[in-house]
């Protein structure tokens, strides 16, 4: 009888112990989603994609987490595809957010993939490349239709993880062709809000621009006079956004972050040189001192040259801003196809100039400002670094 119970408890410990294995060997894996990954943004008739654009964010795309029945991080893909199957795709983000933007150029990238374009002297073809017709037998332009998305959402860190994709999405873009004169390329402005600024906290309200670098779109500076308290960019006057700043001490922007970012601290008030970088593989910014002390302050300054309404044989006057007695401009300005340059006190003694085009730095008898376009202009100039902005103004 002994044996028998000694027999018993050695089965009813070994059953014990590799039930305790078992248990510490539990997984705990993410299954099939319960519900789908749903769109929930709503969206245009239609995208107008137009060059002057490519900037700006055309869609952001808002969508709902699905259940993948474990608290876990999800990873999204947002891709894009010229036809509805999806054979081929690009690829147009990643997030572990519930949201994501795409650009105006994004979509007119992937409508070259679909065949579109705004080239008038291109149109649709069939099968066989011949041009397809209208009723009235004339060529139809290639320069509408379908782009299609989808949100693909995985967890885990290698391939083959539980993952579910959306229903397709479409978006209907129109790519305007060009009628007459080619239209202006309007490049990223920077301008200055908030009260460390001339323009204080009002987005329309002659913003002082930063200077983009002739070299490098990506690139601006500004040298000036802050107050002591906060700043951030804009790059359309009148509009909150996009709007760049700081997260975390990084430079960065709305689009990006999603929503705004922190403002500059302006630490004590005097000059500064701020210089900042909005390519998106090299995000910077940088806000150093800078001693105005020996710099001149003229009491006029004005441009002149067969560009300028009054030629080369008056200036016509800059208006010298209150906040900060270096800062110069005029609004509004009718330019034609021409020169000009920059001088103090109507004279020749002090004058400015350079060979590039709507942005740049000036040098003492410099080269004449080249105006390529006729057109009306908002114009700036900055007597510490002799830096100069013409923007075009287009209705």
């Amino acid at each position: 009888m002994k044996k028998v119970s000694i027999i018993m408890m050695a089965l009813v410990t070994l059953i014990g112990f590799n039930a305790c294995t078992d248990d510490d060997a539990l997984v705990f894996t993410a299954q099939d989603p319960v519900e789908a990954i749903t769109f929930i943004n709503s969206v245009s008739s239609e995208y107008v994609l137009t060059l002057d654009a490519f900037d700006n964010t055309a869609e952001r795309f808002v969508w709902q987490s699905p259940d993948f029945g474990v608290d876990t991080a999800i990873t999204y893909d947002l891709q894009g595809a010229a036809e509805s199957t999806f054979t081929t795709f690009e690829s147009l983000g990643t997030t572990s957010a519930n949201d994501i933007a795409i650009t105006v150029k994004q979509l007119f990238d992937l409508a070259a993939i679909a065949g579109l374009d705004n080239d008038p002297e291109t149109s649709q073809v069939d099968a066989d490349g011949n041009p397809v017709l209208d009723g009235d037998g004339n060529p139809i332009p290639n320069n509408v239709g379908e782009l299609f998305f989808r949100l693909v959402a995985s967890v885990g860190t290698t391939d083959g993880g539980p993952s579910t994709t959306s229903d397709v999405l479409p978006l209907n873009v129109f790519l305007p062709e060009p009628t007459g004169e080619e239209p202006i390329i309007l490049l990223r402005e920077l301008f200055f809000v908030g009260n460390a600024t001339a323009a204080d906290w009002n987005n329309n309200n002659n913003n002082t621009p930063m200077t983009r670098d002739p070299q490098n779109e990506n690139s601006y500076s500004y040298t000036g006079y802050f107050v002591a308290n906060e700043f951030k960019l804009l790059e359309i006057k009148g509009q909150w956004q996009p709007q760049w700043g700081l997260d975390g001490g990084g430079f960065t922007s709305s689009d990006i972050l999603g929503g705004d970012p922190a403002s500059f601290v302006v630490p004590t008030t005097g000059y500064y040189t701020l210089t900042v970088s909005v390519d998106p593989d090299n995000l910077s910014s940088s806000f150093d001192p800078f001693d105005e002390s020996a710099s001149v302050t003229y009491p006029t300054i004005g441009f002149i040259g067969d560009a300028t309404p009054d030629g080369w044989d008056s200036d016509t006057d800059l208006t010298q801003s209150t906040f900060d007695p270096h800062i110069w401009y005029a609004n509004g300005v009718t330019l034609t196809v021409g020169e000009m340059k920059f001088r103090a006190q109507d004279d020749w003694a002090v004058n400015w100039g350079n060979n590039t085009e709507l942005t740049g730095f000036a040098t003492q008898d410099g080269p004449n400002i080249p105006v390529s376009r006729e057109g009306v202009y908002d114009i700036w100039f900055n007597d510490l670094d002799a830096s100069y902005v013409l923007i075009p103004i287009v209705e």
